[in-house]
């Protein structure tokens, strides 16, 4: 009776067995990009004139509104279609602020349904996030 010494390089089961592999990972990878925006729709209020105006940012890149200078580092979207949730990574600074041990006016996380959960708090604006795509 004669054994076979089967090389695990060369079977086919190996072969498509890896490739598959690649291929799950590959799909689970690109459906997590989908759900992180590149740009982000955000209501400010100014409560002194009670105007709002709506703000269309990249993510990344410095905005400044009046006196207030925000950058958004991530928002990203659920993944569940019956109640969304955007969520933020922002930080603002303000410019009349000259009180050099806090850097940021806010500086977190935020949630779009939640707006409580992480306040931002100042006298002036308000913010909320209205879209991530």
């Amino acid at each position: 009776m004669k054994i076979k010494n089967i090389n695990l390089g060369k079977s086919k089961i190996a072969k498509i067995t890896i490739l598959l592999f690649f291929f799950m990972m590959r799909t689970i990878q690109a459906d997590d990009l989908d759900y992180f925006g590149k740009k982000i729709d955000i209501r400010i209020l100014d409560k002194l004139s009670s105007k709002n105006k709506l703000l269309k940012l990249n993510i990344g890149e410095n905005f400044l509104y009046k006196n207030l200078e925000i950058k958004v580092l991530k928002c990203k979207n659920s993944k569940f279609d019956d109640n969304p949730e955007i969520t933020t990574y922002l930080q603002v600074k303000d410019s009349k602020i000259s009180n050099n041990d806090e850097v940021f006016v806010f500086n977190g996380w935020t949630f779009s349904s939640s707006p409580s959960i992480q306040v931002f708090d100042h006298p002036v604006y308000d913010l909320w996030i209205l879209r991530c795509y």
